[in-house]
C-alpha cells in the first residue's frame, strides 16, 4: 500500500522542527512534499542579525540543508509559494502550477511584517526586516548609502540598527514608545539599554510618530517626516514594527481564522485533515512570536500526525532571554507589579546591571534582568512552578548559587541546578534531559547535546550553561565546543583543523597541492578557502611557502583599507602610539598635497587619512616615509599605551618603552585574524588591556599579562594569563603565546574564539607551565619575522606595480 500523503506549507523553524519530532517518532509514516515560498531550505531566522553584523554568512546559518531533506526522502519545492488550497480534492496549488495532493496538510506559513500605512511605504529603499532578502538588500544599501532608519524600538529594529552601524551606516532609530524594548523591559532597564546602544554609535527618536516618507529626485526614499514637523534624512528605512500571522491562504480556503488561524489543543484546525503551528497560528486567542513555544507546539502536531494522540498543547508561560547587540537582557512573568505585588530591585547604572524581581503572596511572579542574566533560567524556573519563596527571600536576588543549600561558593551555575530546571527556554529542555542525553549516548561535545536534545541550537544563549553541564556531567572527558569538524567552505568537506594537520604532516608549500591532495570540489577554490590555505601555508612554513597575493583580499593587495566610495584610507605606524613632530609635518603635507578629506585619529592612538586614491596610495607611502600601519591586514595591528612611569605619577613600569618593543618585535606578522595589543603602566589600565588580544598590566613587582580580549561587537574581557618579572618575559611570554595562535588557530577566529575552542588551562600549559616549549615558540616566532619587509617600501620600490596602475581604455 502507498503510504499517506503529508504535503507541508511553508519551510520555516516551526513547520522543519515539526518534521523533524514527526520523522523521530514515525520516520516511514508519510511520503512528505514541502512548500517554501524563499529559495533558501529551512535556516534560522533569530541569526540572521549577526548576518547582517558581518559575524555570520548564509551558509552558517541553515539548519537543514538540501541532502537532510532528500535523506529523508522530503519533496521540496523551493521558492515556489501555494497560493491555493482545494480542501474538496485535497491538494494545494503552487505559483509555478505544481499541484501536490494531501491526506493530511500542515500550515507553517509563519507571519507578515506589518508596514505602517502611511505614504511613501512603497518608495524604493522602504523595506521590513524578515527574510534573508531583507538582509541582503541592507547589506548591499549599506554599500552606497550613508543614512538609514530604524522605525520601531523592538528587538529586530536594534538588531537591524546595530548591524547597519557596523555596516557603516549612520543609523537613527524611531519608536513610538517612551523606552525601548517597552515590552520586554520596564523603564530603567530600557534606559540603561539605549545609553549603553547610544554609547556605540546609535541614535535614538522616542515618542515619535512618522506621518510620512519623501521621495527624493531620483524617486528613492529620501526623507522620514513626523507628525510634530520634525523631518530627518533617510536613504534606507527599516521597519520594523511588529508581525501579523499570515493567514490570507488559510482564509481564502475557508478555514477558520481569528487573528490567526485557529487551532485545538492538537494543532488541528476546524478541518480535521488540516493541522497548524507557528506563528500563523491563535492557540486560545493568543497568537505566539518566540521560538519556544512554537516549537512545543510542533512537537504536539507531530504526535498526533503519527496517530500516536497523546500530545496536547495547553499554551506557554513564556521568558524572553534576549542579547541585543551583546548586552544580556532577560525578563518574565509581570515585570511591571502592581499595588498588590512587591519589589526586590539592585541597580548598579555605573557597573551595567540591574534586576528587578516582583514578589506576590511569597511567590516569584515577574522579573527583569540587564547585564547580568545567569541566573535567568533559575527565576523563570521559581515563576513558572509557583515555588514558595520567603525562606531564601534574604538572598535572592543574588542567585541560585547563594539561596541556602541550593549550592555554595565553587560550584558552577549548572552544579546548582536542579534537574527539572530549563535550560534552553526556545526548546524547553531541561537539565535533567541533557545529563540523561550525555550519560545515555556517551555525549563528550556541545554538538552532541544539539543533536540529542535541541538544546543550544535556536538562539544559542544557552551554549554556556549546556557547556557547563557537559563539564560538570563528564568531568575531564569534556571536548570544548569548536568549529573543529565544520568545512572550510562549500568547496571541500575538510575541516580547519584537517587542512593544517595535511599542510604539516605532508609538508605541502603550495594552494595547488593541497587542492590536489585533499580532492577538493572546486578546482580553483573561492575566496573564502583561498585565503585560509594562503595564511596555513605561510604561517606553517615561513621559509618555504610563497604568499600568493592572488589569495588575498583587496585591502591586503593594495596595503590600505578600501571605503565605502571605492578610495582608500593610508595609516602609517606609529610605534606604541609614539611621534614625532617631523612625522606630524610629513602626515600633515601629504594631507594637503593629496586632499586627502578626513584626517581621524583611531582608537589605537595613530593617524588615518581617509579618501586617498588608488593611483594616489604609492607617491602617499613615499612622502609620508613611515612603515606601514598594517590597519588592513589578518596582522599586528597597534599596541596601545599610556605614558606609563616615564610621565604619570602613579605609574609603576615603563608602558611606552615596553609598548614600542613589542611592536617592533611583531612587526610584519600574520595571524588568523588582527591582532591588538596594550600596555599599561599601572593598575590603572589607561589603555585598555583588559580587551586587548594581549593586554599588559604594570604592577610594582613586575607586569601581568592577559589574553584574548577584544572590544568588538561582544566585547570579551580578557583572561588573566601570567605574572612576569621584567620586560624580556613579556616579551617572551607574549610572543610565545602570539606563535601558538598563529599555529593553531583557524583562519578568521580571533583569539578569544581560539581560547574558547582549545581552553585557557591548555594555552597555559603550553606557554606558562612549559618553559622549553614557550621559548621554541617564541624562537619560531622571531624566526619567521627575521627577515620582515615593509609592504609600502616594498611598492615603492616597484612590487606589484601594476595592482595600482589604472586600467587602461
Amino acid at each position: 500500500m502507498s503510504k499517506p500523503r503529508l504535503v507541508m506549507v511553508g519551510n520555516g523553524m516551526a513547520g522543519v522542527r515539526t518534521l523533524e519530532e514527526l520523522l523521530k517518532i514515525a520516520p516511514n509514516l508519510y511520503d512528505v512534499t514541502v512548500f517554501g515560498a524563499e529559495p533558501h531550505p529551512n535556516y534560522n531566522r533569530i541569526l540572521l542579525s549577526p548576518v547582517l553584523a558581518g559575524e555570520m554568512t548564509i551558509r552558517d546559518i541553515i539548519l537543514n540543508d538540501h541532502d537532510w531533506y532528500e535523506g529523508n526522502g522530503i519533496r521540496l519545492h523551493l521558492g515556489n509559494a501555494v497560493t491555493r488550497i482545494d480542501r474538496v480534492q485535497r491538494r494545494v496549488i503552487a505559483t509555478d502550477g505544481t499541484e501536490a495532493p494531501y491526506d493530511r496538510l500542515l500550515l507553517a506559513t509563519g507571519s507578515n511584517p506589518f508596514i505602517l500605512p502611511i505614504p511613501g511605504n512603497d518608495l524604493p529603499g522602504v523595506i521590513s526586516y524578515r527574510d534573508i532578502k531583507d538582509t541582503d538588500e541592507m547589506i548591499e544599501t549599506a554599500k552606497r548609502y550613508r543614512h538609514a532608519v530604524v522605525i520601531g524600538g523592538g528587538l529586530l529594529g536594534l538588531e537591524a540598527a546595530n548591524g547597519l552601524r557596523l555596516r557603516g551606516m549612520d543609523v537613527t532609530v524611531v519608536h513610538v514608545a517612551p523606552w525601548l524594548l517597552e515590552r520586554q523591559l520596564d523603564e530603567t532597564a530600557g534606559k540603561m539599554l539605549q545609553k549603553s546602544l547610544e554609547d556605540r554609535g546609535l541614535k535614538f527618536l522616542l515618542q515619535k510618530q512618522t506621518e510620512m516618507l519623501i521621495a527624493g529626485e531620483s524617486g528613492r526614499v529620501a526623507a522620514v517626516r513626523f507628525k510634530d514637523g520634525m523631518q530627518i534624512a533617510a536613504d534606507l528605512v527599516v521597519m520594523a514594527v511588529g508581525i501579523r500571522p499570515n493567514t490570507a491562504l488559510a482564509e481564502a480556503a475557508g478555514i477558520y481564522c481569528n487573528r490567526g488561524i485557529v487551532v485545538n489543543d492538537t494543532m488541528q484546525t476546524y478541518d480535521p485533515k488540516v493541522y497548524a503551528v507557528g506563528e500563523c497560528v491563535a492557540h486560545r486567542g493568543t497568537v505566539y512570536g518566540l521560538v519556544a513555544p512554537l516549537f512545543e507546539q510542533g512537537k504536539v502536531a507531530a504526535n498526533h500526525l503519527a496517530n500516536f494522540g497523546i500530545g496536547r498543547y495547553a499554551g506557554s508561560v513564556t521568558s524572553t532571554k534576549l542579547k541585543v547587540t551583546g548586552i544580556d537582557l532577560f525578563s518574565a512573568g509581570n515585570f511591571t507589579g502592581g499595588s498588590d505585588t512587591e519589589e526586590i530591585v539592585l541597580n548598579d547604572a555605573a557597573g551595567g546591571v540591574y534586576k528587578k524581581l516582583v514578589i506576590k503572596d511569597n511567590k516569584l511572579v515577574g522579573g527583569v534582568l540587564y547585564g547580568d542574566t545567569a541566573d535567568g533560567p533559575w527565576y523563570f524556573q521559581l515563576l513558572r512552578d509557583g515555588q514558595d519563596i520567603h525562606e531564601i527571600r534574604d538572598h535572592l536576588l543574588f542567585g541560585q548559587a547563594h539561596v541556602g543549600d541550593v549550592g555554595h561558593q565553587g560550584h558552577s551555575k549548572a552544579a546548582a541546578m536542579a534537574d527539572g530546571a530549563e535550560v534552553c527556554g526556545c526548546n524547553g529542555v531541561s537539565k535533567g534531559t541533557i545529563v540523561k542525553a550525555i550519560k545515555e549516548h556517551g555525549l563528550f561535545t556541545l554538538d552532541g547535546i544539539r543533536k540529542y536534545t535541541k538544546a543550544s541550537s535556536s538562539c544559542g544563549s544557552c551554549t554556556g550553561l549546556c557547556e557547563q553541564i557537559l563539564s560538570a556531567t563528564i568531568g575531564g572527558a569534556y571536548t570544548p565546543a569548536a568549529s573543529n569538524k565544520k568545512p572550510v567552505c562549500a568547496c571541500t568537506d575538510h575541516s580547519h583543523q584537517e587542512v593544517r594537520d595535511t599542510i604539516r604532516e605532508h609538508r605541502l608549500v603550495r594552494i595547488a597541492d593541497i587542492m590536489h591532495f585533499m580532492e577538493w570540489k572546486t578546482p580553483d577554490g573561492c575566496d573564502k578557502c583561498r585565503p585560509a590555505l594562503n595564511y596555513y601555508l605561510i604561517s606553517t612554513w615561513p621559509k618555504e611557502a610563497k604568499d600568493d597575493p592572488r589569495s588575498r583580499l583587496i585591502n591586503e593587495r593594495a596595503h590600505a583599507n578600501i571605503q565605502k566610495d571605492g578610495t582608500y584610507s593610508v595609516v602609517p605606524r606609529m610605534w606604541g602610539g609614539l611621534t614625532t613632530p617631523d612625522e606630524l609635518r610629513r602626515i600633515a603635507d601629504v594631507a594637503e598635497k593629496y586632499q586627502v578629506p578626513t584626517i581621524k585619529v583611531t582608537g589605537g592612538q595613530r593617524i588615518d587619512l581617509l579618501g586617498i586614491k588608488k593611483k594616489d596610495l604609492i607617491d602617499v607611502w613615499r612622502d609620508l616615509d613611515m612603515p606601514s600601519g598594517h590597519a588592513y591586514g589578518k596582522s599586528i595591528r597597534t599596541v596601545k599605551t599610556c605614558v606609563g612611569l616615564e610621565h604619570c605619577r602613579f605609574g609603576t613600569q615603563l608602558a611606552m618603552s615596553m609598548g614600542v618593543k613589542l611592536e617592533k618585535m611583531l612587526f610584519d606578522m600574520y595571524a588568523p585574524h588582527k591582532v591588538k595589543l596594550a600596555v599599561s603602566g599601572c593598575p590603572r589600565n589607561c589603555a585598555e588591556a583588559g580587551i586587548k588580544d594581549v593586554g599588559v598590566i604594570g604592577v610594582d613587582s613586575g607586569y601581568e599579562i592577559y589574553v584574548g580580549g577584544n572590544g568588538g561587537i561582544k566585547t570579551e574581557v580578557a583572561q588573566f594569563f601570567a605574572k612576569v618579572k621584567n620586560d624580556e618575559e613579556v616579551m617572551e611570554y607574549t610572543g610565545a603565546f602570539l606563535q601558538l595562535y598563529r599555529e593553531e588557530g583557524f583562519y578568521l577566529e580571533r583569539t578569544c574564539h581560539y581560547l574558547a575552542r582549545v581552553g585557557l588551562d591548555y594555552a597555559k600549559s603550553k606557554v606558562v607551565e612549559d618553559e622549553e616549549n614557550r621559548k621554541a615558540l617564541h624562537g619560531r616566532l622571531l624566526d619567521a619575522l627575521k627577515d620582515a619587509k615593509d609592504p609600502w617600501k616594498e611598492r615603492i620600490a616597484g612590487v606589484e606595480r601594476q595592482e595600482y596602475e589604472p586600467l587602461s581604455v
